[in-house]
């Protein structure tokens, strides 16, 4: 592996497996639509934000330079751009 993002808050603060080949890791603290209990409607849209976050990250992921890729200022760098977007919808 090369990569090891965690999305769930509650992940975050777990000791991670040992993954092997030394994997750069990151945390991109996505809310757990999962975790919505209102409407059908709130249930909805918890589901679509969290994609589109989620969607955002990759996107700025797969853009970079590969150069860029794999290394720990890399993995701060799209957290660090993914919350200078403007929300989604």
């Amino acid at each position: 592996m090369d990569f090891v993002i965690t999305v769930c808050d509650d992940a975050a603060g777990e000791a991670c497996p040992v993954w092997p080949g030394r994997p750069v890791s990151a945390h991109w603290g996505i809310p757990d639509p999962a975790a919505e209990t209102g409407s059908d409607l709130r249930c909805r849209r918890a589901f679509a934000q969290a994609y589109d976050q989620l969607l955002s990250l990759i996107e700025v992921f797969v853009a970079l330079p590969p150069e860029r890729v794999g290394s720990e200022p890399l993995m701060l760098t799209v957290d660090h751009m993914l919350r200078k977007k403007p929300p989604n919808g």
